[in-house]
């Protein structure tokens, strides 16, 4: 580890801090539904949208009408994807010929897409079309996210209301997340990657000639327009096969940091806006510490991991740190960063190969995903994912206490409790479920590409990556097969829906709850001790649930190669 590595750390978290209360303060203008410097622009269009649709932005919905018009709406969105990518073959804008994906894969990657998790078992350049990058997951990026930012939204009235049968308006809540929000910043921050030298353009490919004198065809295509996206949106889908390692995606050290600051912008801003929104900007805060505390003691262990590199390699007179599967113009500790940034938020993009880390240096990022992706976490996902932990941070505190668990100013009652224990159990259900069928059956056991506890970490990776709505991999894992898109695709629609509808439950019965007061026996929910209550949560259930399998992948891996064997 150098102090150069630790200073472009710190610099990339302070100006996160100093972009989290002007972000949070935008997100609480549509939060509540105010207008924005941007309504004399694209306010016509919303109106025009809502004409269209024939919705009401101000008729209020319960919690059950915003769940059922969210998980209608992307139904219809899978049957969309699913039918540009079937239909692939006689679809234009398909100049390099690729033909229609198979039942298994279009069923794999319409779940990955609309549940923002982007998991990609074929390579973009190699599979898709420019019509299906564009009409089939550019799309979906952007309207996944803002599912996202709304539901979060629909939680923080949760937590506001008084006495209330609603939590907002489904369509109005993402119309406005799109199109002052995600549209706006992505068409600028495309202008950036374009002027950096990222494509943007509805060509296929372009012949060229190597230095050696080799004609090569290189894949092109609108890149930058999904890459914008792709990063702020925490959707993680690679146009091409390498994603964010590959040159046409992320050409130098400049977009690399911008497109790690633009994975966590909107979660570090959504903390600002929860406490804005329950009118104590100290709760969000609160939060973001716990998370900030989770994160750099993540960054820690997997910098320092790929510092110091692979002792066997060491005794073999190669010195330095892990430089396996990275690129030069990154270096480790960009790499490092990346992987937790990636993981830490529910994005899945890589600017270097995981399966290449070392074996501690790859487990935090397979335990960020595990958490839930709530150290800062994705586009919604993680606040929300963050506040359900709370809840059960309260009700340890009120155990210790002897009083009715509060938060922000509402009871935590058994209700709450066994919501959010449903919606976190989920995780692990899907993740050691699936990964010990995987483990057994000769069709999962046929996609690991090495053999012992590195193996097991490929499979374990995959349906961690799916539950948790990441999507980055091992890349060690043979995925493209009925067997394995069949399963991570259900992985993917339990691993985000089974997790919202309890939260939309819990936020609708915290809507109809009044408000109580502080009181003496209150348990404080801003200070330090809070905080690492709910650090403390975070790990314990984590640790107690995933250690386990951590031993049987990872740590086993590690004992191995000390002790001088390799897999």
């Amino acid at each position: 580890m150098t102090l150069q590595g630790w200073i472009m750390i710190l610099a990339f978290v302070g100006i996160l801090l100093a972009l989290t209360k002007p972000v949070g303060a935008w997100l609480f203008a549509l939060y509540e539904g105010r207008r924005t410097p941007l309504h004399a622009l694209l306010g016509p269009i919303e109106t025009g949208f809502y004409r269209l649709a024939g919705v009401d932005p101000h008729e209020e919905q319960s919690w059950r009408r915003y769940a059922v018009h969210m998980l209608l709406f992307n139904f219809v969105l899978m049957l969309f994807t699913y039918g540009v990518l079937r239909l692939q073959g006689i679809l234009p804008l398909n100049g390099l010929g690729h033909d229609g994906i198979g039942p298994d894969g279009a069923f794999n990657t319409a779940i990955s897409f609309i549940t923002n998790t982007n998991w990609q078992w074929y390579s973009g350049e190699a599979a898709l079309s420019n019509l299906s990058q564009m009409l089939g997951l550019t799309i979906q990026n952007f309207l996944s996210a803002a599912t996202g930012i709304a539901l979060a939204f629909a939680f923080f009235r949760g937590f506001a209301r008084r006495q209330s049968a609603t939590i907002g308006n489904f369509w109005a809540d993402m119309t406005r997340i799109t199109l002052y929000l995600l549209l706006p910043v992505c068409v600028v921050y495309a202008l950036f990657l374009i002027a950096s030298g990222v494509p943007q353009t509805l060509a296929a490919s372009v012949d060229v000639t190597t230095l050696e004198g080799v004609r090569q065809t290189l894949a092109l295509g609108p890149v930058a327009s999904q890459e914008a996206i792709k990063m702020l949106g925490t959707n993680g889908g690679g146009f091409f096969n390498a994603n964010s390692a590959h040159p046409f995606e992320n050409p130098d050290a400049l977009t690399n940091f911008v497109q790690m600051l633009s994975i966590f912008v909107i979660g570090f801003g959504l903390t600002w806006c929860f406490g804005k929104a329950v009118g104590n900007t100290r709760q969000g805060w609160a939060i973001l510490s716990a998370m900030l505390v989770l994160f750099l003691a993540g960054v820690t262990v997997t910098y320092w991991q790929e510092a110091a590199g692979n002792p066997i390699l060491h005794g073999l007179g190669v010195a330095g740190g892990n430089m396996e599967g990275k690129e030069v113009r990154f270096g480790i500790v960009a790499s490092a960063l990346f992987a937790v940034v990636t993981t830490a938020a529910s994005c899945g993009a890589v600017n270097a190969m995981h399966d290449s880390f070392t074996a501690l240096g790859g487990m935090i990022p397979l335990f960020n995903i595990q958490l839930g992706e709530v150290v800062i976490g994705g586009v919604g996902a993680g606040i929300y994912g963050f506040l359900l932990f709370a809840i059960l941070a309260v009700f340890v505190a009120g155990l210790m206490v002897g009083r009715t668990p509060e938060y922000v100013g509402k009871k935590i009652e058994a209700r709450e409790v066994k919501l959010a224990v449903l919606a976190i159990a989920i995780l692990p259900l899907c993740i050691l479920g699936f990964t010990a069928l995987a483990a057994i059956v000769p069709a999962g056991l046929a996609g690991p590409l090495n053999k012992g506890p590195h193996g097991f970490s490929e499979i374990l990776y995959a349906f961690t990556s799916a539950t948790g709505n990441n999507g980055s991999a091992f890349a060690g894992l043979s995925a493209g097969t009925p067997f394995y898109n069949a399963l991570l695709g259900i992985a993917m629609w339990l691993g985000r829906f089974f997790v919202i509808v309890p939260m939309l439950a819990i936020a609708g019965g915290l809507a109809a709850k009044n408000h109580t007061p502080e009181s003496a026996g209150s348990f404080p929910t801003t200070g330090a001790l809070w905080v690492g209550l709910l650090v403390g949560i975070v790990l314990i259930v984590g640790g107690l649930t995933f250690l386990p399998s951590l031993a049987l992948g990872p740590i086993a891996d590690h004992l191995a190669m000390i002790n001088g064997q390799l897999f």
